[in-house]
């Protein structure tokens, strides 16, 4: 079984509700979740004068390759009515592999672990809450790490 960790966000119309609704197309098309984090609000990132984010992780194990789980949750994005206008644009849902167990994968449009998670407070503060222990394989630091050297200043939230 592959653990896996998603990033999902959404900043436009009832976020909590396109949240709930991913969590079970991801559940019906790609594995149930074994751990969901807490939901936080988050100041936009990127294009700063777009609404407010809520952000959450979720671990799954499944069968999958990264590129299956690609392609499930771009079909997912957009069956939710997910539209690609702009970079970091506003969107009902936004899906992110993070992590596939500890590999290194650099494939177009595939790149695992995500290039930014370190980088961000809104990843890694939902991230660290349900998986604090779990190493970066590039980085060769656990999550917890990662969030306390983080120098990102993001308003993030638990709700």
């Amino acid at each position: 079984m592959n653990n896996v960790f998603l990033l999902l966000g959404s900043n436009l119309g009832d976020r909590k509700l396109f949240l709930q609704q991913a969590i079970l197309h991801i559940a019906y098309d790609i594995a149930p979740t074994q751990k969901i984090s807490s939901v936080y609000e988050t100041q936009s990132w990127g294009k700063t004068d777009e609404p407010d984010y809520l952000n959450m992780v979720v671990e799954l194990k499944t069968e999958l390759s990264a590129q299956a789980i690609l392609t499930k949750i771009l079909a997912i994005e957009q069956v939710m009515g997910r539209v690609r206008e702009e970079k970091w644009g506003s969107r009902i849902i936004d899906i992110d592999i993070l992590y596939y167990n500890d590999a290194i994968i650099n494939e177009p449009g595939l790149h695992v672990p995500h290039p930014q998670l370190h980088n961000r407070r809104f990843t890694l503060e939902p991230l660290a809450e349900i998986a604090p222990d779990f190493i970066h394989p590039v980085l060769k630091k656990n999550n917890l790490w990662l969030k306390n050297e983080l120098k990102d200043s993001l308003i993030v939230k638990k709700l």
